[in-house]
């Protein structure tokens, strides 16, 4: 062998060396890393147990499972992390001023006790909270200055999907844009509400439709109402609001349907006992708000409202689609490393 060829081969395998000596691999505590900065294994474990958490009733899922869920929960991590660090390169990070005004709004329908009850059985610090919402809005902010400003939809748009989509604009059946505060007497139910407000049996559920009636009937918010109060997990967070609701659909509960045929726009029933929707049996009261009514047939294009719906969707959907591909591109300029994934793989194929 000559010289010159033992002396590049040394080169080599010293070369090799040194990038083998250069490659970190997973430190304690970390899973990921996103152009050099951790994920750490405890932030992906808590968004796990949150997960969790949110669904009481679900099977302890097998280990195949959990670890599918930590995988997933990783990538949203991953994806967070990149967002975080394209909007610090654009001079788009959330300011302190913006998460001080964040945390107030949510603080506003609490005393500070009730705020640190809420911590405490979320298993949150405050830090935590602020780390979060500092995420959110700074992800709004990028989404707002790359994508959202780029989607225009236009006269012409909003015609050709009338256009192409007229048969979903005739309605068959009336629709009734309801609102509902709605009070369990299920225990195990979550409160769904602001105020955390949850009746255990039905003398409470009975005592607490009853208070909030009352509220109504001296002129205070029925959204606002449901909002702190309305056990209906999914309408809550909107001010009970249903959406449109067919007539009939409305007829499977006909006290209810009975007492909305006599509303108004504006107007709210009494109380009306709740039916549990498989067994049909009371399982709590509510109160419904007529907002609008929309009678059945054709509805024009010249409707502002369904020009509005249609370029309210239009404009949902390619935001959608110019997410997930900004998102790609995000993925595909970053150095990624998944400890967690390769962990994984070694495990299970064996």
């Amino acid at each position: 062998m000559s010289k010159i060829f033992r002396s590049s081969a040394a080169l080599f395998a010293s070369t090799l060396f040194l990038l083998a000596g250069c490659h970190k691999g997973p430190q304690d505590g970390v899973v990921a890393t996103v152009n050099g900065r951790p994920i750490q294994r405890a932030d992906l474990d808590k968004a796990y147990d949150a997960q969790l958490a949110s669904n009481p009733q679900q099977q302890t899922p097998s280990q195949d499972m959990a670890d599918a869920a930590h995988l997933q929960i990783l990538q949203n991590l991953i994806t967070e992390e990149m967002i975080e660090q394209r909007a610090a390169k654009e001079g788009l990070t959330a300011t302190d001023a913006e998460v001080d005004a964040r945390l107030a709004e949510v603080k506003a329908p609490y005393t500070e006790d009730q705020f640190q009850a809420r911590l405490k059985a979320n298993k949150l610090t405050l830090d935590e909270v602020r780390r979060d919402f500092r995420r959110d809005l700074t992800q709004k902010k990028l989404i707002n200055k790359e994508i959202n400003s780029k989607i225009t939809v236009t006269d012409a748009d909003v015609s050709n999907y009338y256009n192409s989509h007229k048969a979903e604009y005739n309605l068959a059946d009336n629709q009734y844009h309801l609102a509902q505060i709605q009070v369990t007497n299920q225990p195990a139910q979550q409160a769904g509400n602001l105020q955390g407000s949850k009746a255990t049996n039905d003398d409470e559920a009975h005592k607490k439709i009853l208070a909030l009636k009352s509220r109504l009937d001296s002129g205070e918010d029925f959204g606002t109402i449901a909002s702190n109060f309305s056990e209906r997990q999914d309408t809550a967070p909107n001010g009970g609001d249903m959406g449109f609701v067919p007539e009939s659909q409305m007829k499977g509960d006909p006290t209810a349907y009975a007492a909305i045929m006599k509303l108004k726009a504006g107007q709210i029933t009494d109380i009306l006992p709740l039916l549990d929707a498989t067994t049909h049996k009371p399982a709590g009261y509510s109160i419904y708000k007529l907002i609008a009514k929309e009678a059945a047939g054709q509805r024009d294009l010249s409707d502002t409202r369904v020009q509005q719906a249609i370029r309210q969707q239009l404009h949902d959907s390619r935001l959608q689609l110019l997410q997930a591909a900004y998102f790609e591109m995000l993925h595909d300029q970053a150095k990624i490393d998944n400890y967690f994934a390769e962990q994984i793989f070694k495990s299970v194929a064996k």
